[in-house]
């Protein structure tokens, strides 16, 4: 008796031999698309194509997986589809914030990076809004500038700032997140 990943494997097979190229390629041509919502992969594979729509789905459902990050991998799972593009800037600002000391935790949340030394101190939050948002411990510190209240972000910080390119992470922030370190020290 066949089973559903013999089915899989058949309809793989046949998209494969019917419209002429490997999967692998169909998914690099998804990938370099930028298309990340599925409606939108099966109507661009439908339209300019040809493709069935059972085939497109299931070439769709193919590249998504492809692109999901390992399970294993937390950090990735926050930059995964269209907040991709800040991975870069997280990967600086931790290369930064590591230079305070070999003291300092990253600890996975659901939707950002915890940065603890004794206690937490900051926080690194991906936005869909195509930034990050810092998030400080400092206590008696007004906000002013880019430094604003967490309030209406997340209670348990009491600032906030928001990270666009590598460019602001700069000698200002910096010695913001500093101070929050050691003050959680």
């Amino acid at each position: 008796m066949a089973t559903p990943e013999d089915g899989i494997a058949a309809q793989i097979r046949n998209i494969e031999r019917t419209y002429g190229k490997p999967i692998a390629s169909w998914i690099n041509l998804i990938q370099a698309s930028g298309l990340s919502r599925h409606p939108e992969i099966v109507a661009m594979l439908k339209t300019e194509h040809g493709m069935t729509h059972g085939a497109a789905h299931r070439v769709a459902l193919l590249a998504r997986d492809a692109a999901a990050p390992p399970p294993d991998d937390p950090v990735a799972a926050l930059y995964a589809g269209r907040k991709a593009g800040l991975r870069p800037i997280h990967d600086k600002l931790i290369e930064m914030i590591g230079e305070f000391g070999s003291d300092i935790t990253e600890v996975p949340k659901k939707g950002y990076i915890s940065l603890r030394r004794t206690r937490q101190f900051a926080m690194i939050q991906p936005s869909a809004a195509g930034r990050l948002d810092v998030g400080l411990i400092l206590k008696g510190v007004s906000p002013v500038g880019r430094l604003e209240s967490a309030s209406g972000f997340n209670a348990l910080f009491t600032h906030r700032v928001r990270v666009h390119s590598i460019a602001e992470l700069d000698p200002e922030l910096l010695s913001l997140l500093r101070r929050a370190y050691l003050e959680a020290g």
